[in-house]
């Protein structure tokens, strides 16, 4: 356990993480655009670790949107082969990690390539439960989801109350954030954990994802401890 967490019992249980800002840290730098998806892939793996030595249960990343699709074909393809040199890399130190792995979003939209690495990660990776979960956000989109989940009600004759409604979604098993972190400075949620952020505490970062920090991390934590949380009281 880190001295930040020994000296702040108040931690979450579960953080969401929008990972903004990879292109405009790379224009910044004067790199091309993947050098910034290559930058915050590494701070990626390094926030799992942060999260791990802190002992906090779980964390969903924002790596992939269904509105990402529409970017660039250069830029999608890289980043989908990222996204599978990424879990490669996640699969071989596994062990070495000591993490669980889960990958959240329509599967479908992707290869039968990559269904396969997000299929034998998540079971390779189970045995981990009882420590740090980290939630991979790909093609996911808070709409989306809900669309899914309804769809999938119609389909089952259904009446939904919210329990059964929320076992139908794509983040059924995920707890609900705690807190929800977006880099970049931009103030908005854009589409991430719709259903589930409903009363996340909000913290906005103007530093882009590449250049995060430990000490951010660690300021993060210490400005949960100062909200109080409400759910409509």
């Amino acid at each position: 356990m880190s001295e930040q967490s020994q000296a702040n019992s108040k931690l979450p249980s579960c953080l969401g993480f929008i990972m903004d800002g990879n292109r405009r840290w790379a224009n910044s730098q004067g790199l091309d655009v993947v050098k910034g998806h290559e930058h915050g892939h590494e701070v990626f793996v390094e926030c799992g670790r942060w999260l791990r030595d802190n002992q906090i249960r779980h964390a969903v990343f924002y790596a992939f949107s269904t509105e990402n699709w529409n970017r660039p074909q250069r830029e999608v393809d890289y980043l989908m082969n990222l996204i599978s040199e990424m879990l490669a890399k996640m699969d071989e130190k596994i062990d070495e990690e000591g993490v669980r792995v889960r990958i959240v979003g329509r599967w479908s939209d992707f290869s039968e390539k990559l269904q396969a690495q997000f299929a034998e990660l998540e079971e390779k990776s189970k045995k981990y439960d009882e420590g740090t979960t980290v939630w991979i956000a790909l093609s996911y989109g808070g709409r989306a989801e809900i669309v899914a989940a309804v769809n999938q009600a119609i389909a089952a004759g259904k009446e939904l109350t919210e329990a059964n409604f929320e076992a139908l979604l794509w983040s059924a098993e995920l707890p609900e954030p705690d807190m929800i972190v977006r880099t970049s400075g931009e103030h908005r949620l854009s589409g991430f954990m719709t259903w589930k952020g409903v009363y996340s505490e909000l913290h906005f970062i103007d530093k882009h994802w590449p250049a995060l920090t430990r000490a951010d991390f660690d300021a993060i934590l210490e400005e949960y401890g100062t909200r109080e949380r409400r759910r409509g009281t």
